[in-house]
């Protein structure tokens, strides 16, 4: 027999106990690896809370970069050297701020398809000077009528200054070196030479923002007294055309908003004073509509992103942060106290003439920073009946105590300074005198006013020197009252001069205000 085969015995695994003796390596110990720990829900929540925060800080600086690339900024070097002074802060550290409010109808880009024209240029369809006054709680919105016949300083066009222009077309300033922009900086040049107050910022809105912002808040409610069709919009048309605007109250945004804003003719006189109402009424409803959806970033931002897309502002408000730091401050101000109004004016043919010394009075408390009713907006007190003027500067414009029915007086310019015969013949003619004429003086060098009269005619000189204080009366020989007016009339006579009404305001300059949160349907026509 053969043996059998031998076989190498398999080898049992050893048992857990006898398995290698190696020494075991701490796991901190082993090279490249940390301990392994589970992370605490507290750690958890502070590292997620971090990342969300971050995530927000580059959210918001995303945002703010948005918005700061939107927004476009006019030159400040064609700003006049010669300003009013700025306005410090009151006895609570507070300031007033002027800001400049000026609707552009530029045709230049989008607006061509919104604004229904073809022509070239840019002008100022809506200008508003708004006053907020030093304790946040008032506002009023002066418009000044684009009509209205003022003197135009020199401005920067094409970078060259421009002669002074008198007695010009207020919203041809806007114009001045014809281009698609505009001239804000003229604009701004002009409002501070009319009123003496020192515009803190300026801002110009075209055709594409505004309808964009009517958008973004929703719709703006309005109200008209008769229906409007397209005719009425597009006087050339030629026939009637369909029907834009139902009678009485509605909602419009976008193209619809812009053409309720631009409407001119149909309603009333179809006078742009009539128009200028109804801007009013409609910037109360946006007004009205913004602190109705509440001021707050989440629904700002929206509205902020179609304003600054279409936005020019002066060098100083050329910031997300600085718009919206500056709406903000507005937050408090009631509706009942943002008021609007237009600057006192009457018809002078074709044209608009400002009426002094009403307008006078009104710069000046806008100055004091006295709201419509007499109160002191810078300590929140109202005035005592009776109480002396705060500024007590002498003012022809402020004294129309003389009667000079029946006697007729030349008015003659006796200085360099555009547009004095202007406004010492509108406060003669208040005072019922007679303009016989109106010229330069063949001497342009005087530096007292002057009223010359001849024989027999003293009396009647010395009523019209009533109204310009320090005025020197010469007889001369030939007959006739003639007023030569001198820088004295030029320094003390114009707005920043006029004395503080003591109460509120005569009803001729605050009779038609509206106040933000009027009917919508009231006082949105003339004539």
């Amino acid at each position: 027999m053969t043996a059998p085969e031998s076989r190498t015995p398999r080898r049992s695994r050893p048992a857990p106990e006898e398995r290698s003796a190696e020494p075991s390596i701490p796991e901190a110990a082993r090279p490249g690896r940390g301990p392994k720990r589970r992370r605490s829900k507290k750690e958890i929540v502070l590292w997620a809370g971090a990342a969300t925060a971050s995530l927000a800080v580059l959210a918001a600086a995303g945002i703010y970069y948005k918005l700061n690339a939107n927004i476009n900024t006019f030159d400040g070097g064609g700003l006049s050297a010669d300003r009013p002074a700025a306005v410090g802060p009151d006895a609570n550290g507070n300031t007033p701020v002027n800001l400049l409010l000026i609707g552009s109808d530029s045709r230049d880009g989008a607006n061509k398809d919104l604004g229904g024209g073809a022509e070239g240029g840019a002008r100022s369809d809506t200008t508003i000077l708004l006053h907020v006054y030093a304790d946040h709680k008032h506002a009023v919105g002066v418009s000044i009528p684009r009509d209205s016949l003022v003197d135009i300083p020199p401005c920067k066009a094409d970078g060259k200054w421009t002669a002074p222009q008198s007695n010009s077309m207020f919203n041809s300033a806007f114009s001045v070196g014809d281009s698609d922009q505009g001239n804000p900086a003229c604009t701004q040049n002009t409002v501070e030479k009319l009123t003496g107050l020192r515009v803190d910022h300026t801002i110009v809105v075209n055709f594409q923002g505004f309808a964009a912002m009517t958008s973004a808040v929703g719709g703006v409610d309005v109200c008209l007294p008769n229906a409007v069709h397209e005719g009425d919009l597009d006087p050339n048309l030629g026939h009637q055309g369909k029907l834009l605007f139902p009678k009485g109250p509605q909602k419009v945004s976008g193209q619809q908003a812009l053409d309720y804003v631009r409407l001119r003719h149909g309603i009333g006189d179809g006078s742009d004073i009539g128009r200028t109402k109804r801007q009013q009424a409609f910037l109360s409803s946006l007004i009205k509509s913004v602190k109705g959806n509440g001021m707050n970033p989440t629904n700002l931002l929206p509205l902020a992103d179609a304003a600054t897309k279409s936005l020019t502002v002066d060098p100083g408000l050329g910031s997300a942060s600085k718009l919206l730091s500056f709406g903000m401050s507005l937050k408090d101000i009631d509706l009942h106290d943002i008021k609007f109004l237009t600057a006192p004016w009457q018809y002078a043919g074709a044209r608009v003439a400002l009426v002094h010394p009403d307008i006078d009075q009104l710069w000046a408390a806008l100055k004091a920073d006295r709201t419509l009713d007499g109160q002191d907006a810078s300590s929140g007190t109202p005035s005592a009946p009776g109480a002396p003027p705060t500024d007590a500067a002498p003012s022809p414009s402020a004294q129309p105590t003389a009667k000079g029915t029946g006697i007729g007086v030349a008015v003659y310019n006796g200085t360099t300074t555009p547009g004095l015969t202007t406004r010492a013949a509108d406060l003669l003619e208040k005072a019922e005198f007679t303009i016989t004429g109106k010229a330069n003086a063949a001497g342009q060098d005087h530096a007292t006013t002057v009223v010359e009269y001849g024989t027999g005619e003293k009396a009647k000189a010395e009523t019209v020197a009533q109204l310009f204080p320090g005025a020197r009366l010469t007889a001369v020989g030939h007959s006739g009252i003639s007023l030569i007016l001198g820088r004295d009339f030029a320094a003390a006579g114009g707005p920043s001069a006029a004395a503080v009404p003591s109460g509120p305001l005569p009803t001729s300059v605050s009779g038609a205000a509206r106040s933000a949160d009027d009917d919508p349907c009231s006082n949105v026509s003339y004539g």
